[in-house]
């Protein structure tokens, strides 16, 4: 092997989680969203949206994916574009 694995870090303070939010606010911001609309589409409360986006919480893979269709974001190049900032 190459390439030495890097240790993942569980914790929501992560550089590499803070990237994500931020990712997943332009993605929102650019689907011309706020946090209530998002929450609307997703059937969640606002402060689902504004925990993720702020880091206090993790979503994972099926609310990700949720996330991206109600955005209009394509997962696939959110995560390409996260693998490229980390």
């Amino acid at each position: 092997m190459a390439n030495r694995a890097r240790k993942l870090d569980k914790s929501v303070h992560s550089a590499e989680q803070t990237a994500f939010c931020e990712l997943m606010i332009k993605a929102r911001k650019a689907a011309g969203l706020t946090q209530h609309d998002l929450a609307k589409r997703l059937r969640r409360p606002q402060s689902f949206v504004a925990k993720y986006e702020g880091g206090e919480r993790r979503i994972d893979v099926v609310e990700f994916i949720a996330i991206c269709r109600m955005i209009a974001a394509d997962p696939v190049k959110v995560l390409k574009k996260l693998s490229d900032a980390i």
